[in-house]
């Protein structure tokens, strides 16, 4: 799709110097710039490139005075980096802007669809789903039975829902993510063998929720593993069955967290955080990367390490073990130097 300066002007309220109609269908960085493609100026580090730049258009602050010629399209605005960032979105949401349903889907009869959808090839849509406006499923996306979809929430190839899940709206679900496969549950038998527990409850993601690829969800033994609104997910994660992670929580990839535990508000969770199971965590902690949790966390703590401590603590601790060989030569010092004074006081007895 092209646009022409006019029109990007026009998007984001800025004043054309040059060619009003040349177009670009392509965004470039400004040393990179070829015919056709839009950048921006920003960083006074990269005004050098303006002169030589290739680019078509290019958008610079208000403030930009050239020192010499420059050939492009400018498009002057107050804050070139924010116009840049509102035009990214812009672009990433026309880019995403499709409707339809393929002929190589498969919906069930059962199914309730909802106005302006996407449903891409070899999609799966299962009985009684229910998905809202403006979904977007693209190719194989599994949707089972009794699946619910908020509107606008999009979901890429390869995600797959079992059934009962509850999806709300202006989610995100990148490839691969799996949402409501069963909890690891199995009870120990006679003989070292193990019996599965069924896991009959579901997993409901609330609003503005996204999730990265190969993350996965747990469906709960009972009622229901729960991500509230607004948590983010990175890729590689795995939630366990039952766990609760509250608002605007956002969680790092390959963590790891065990069934039954809740997770607070607004929490920061680095990667590779191994979380045992049936803990509180409570609102606005902060987790440090490669953390293990095996206690319960009051509001507000920050922790680090494995087993996770104090922040505080830890770095103190951390600085004596890094000294830790000085540290101990020092001791055996000081004790070869009390051995020699003993032996000066009493040579008899010193030894």
């Amino acid at each position: 799709m092209k646009f022409t300066a006019r029109q990007i002007a026009e998007l984001i309220g800025g004043k054309i110097e040059g060619d009003p109609e040349v177009s670009v269908d392509r965004l470039s960085k400004i040393e990179e710039g070829e015919p056709g493609t839009l950048s921006f100026l920003a960083n006074p580090k990269y005004t050098h490139y303006i002169y030589n730049s290739r680019a078509s258009i290019i958008i610079v602050n208000d403030s930009f005075a050239p020192e010499s010629q420059v050939s492009t399209t400018l498009i002057k605005v107050p804050d070139a980096y924010s116009a840049f960032a509102q035009l990214l979105d812009y672009y990433d949401k026309v880019k995403k802007d499709k409707k339809g349903i393929s002929s190589l889907a498969f919906v069930s009869d059962s199914a309730s669809l909802g106005n302006d959808i996407y449903l891409g090839e070899f999609a799966y849509v299962g009985n009684n789903v229910k998905l809202g406006n403006n979904v977007k499923i693209y190719p194989h996306v599994y949707l089972g039975d009794n699946v619910t979809v908020g509107d606008n929430t999009v979901l890429f190839s390869g995600v797959k829902i079992y059934a009962d899940v509850e999806i709300g709206k202006n989610c995100t679900f990148h490839s691969c993510v799996v949402a409501g496969s069963d909890g690891f549950g199995f009870a120990p038998q006679e003989n070292s063998h193990y019996k599965k527990v069924a896991q009959i409850g579901n997993v409901i993601i609330e609003d503005d929720v996204e999730i990265g690829s190969g993350t996965t969800i747990d469906r709960a033994t009972l009622g229901s593993t729960i991500l509230h609104k607004g948590v983010k997910l990175d890729n590689l994660i795995q939630v366990a069955h039952n766990v609760e992670i509250g608002e605007n929580t956002v969680v790092a990839a390959q963590t790891g967290i065990s069934g039954s535990t809740k997770i607070g508000r607004n929490c920061m969770i680095a990667g590779q955080v191994g979380i045992t199971g049936h803990l509180e965590i409570g609102d606005n902690v902060k987790i440090g990367a490669q953390s293990g949790i095996s206690q319960n966390l009051k509001e507000g703590a920050i922790v680090v390490g494995s087993p996770a401590f104090e922040v505080k603590k830890y770095w103190r601790s951390y600085a004596y073990f890094k000294n830790m060989n000085s540290l101990v030569e020092r001791i055996v010092n000081l004790e070869k130097q009390v051995k020699d004074m003993a032996r000066k006081e009493d040579p008899e007895t010193g030894s």
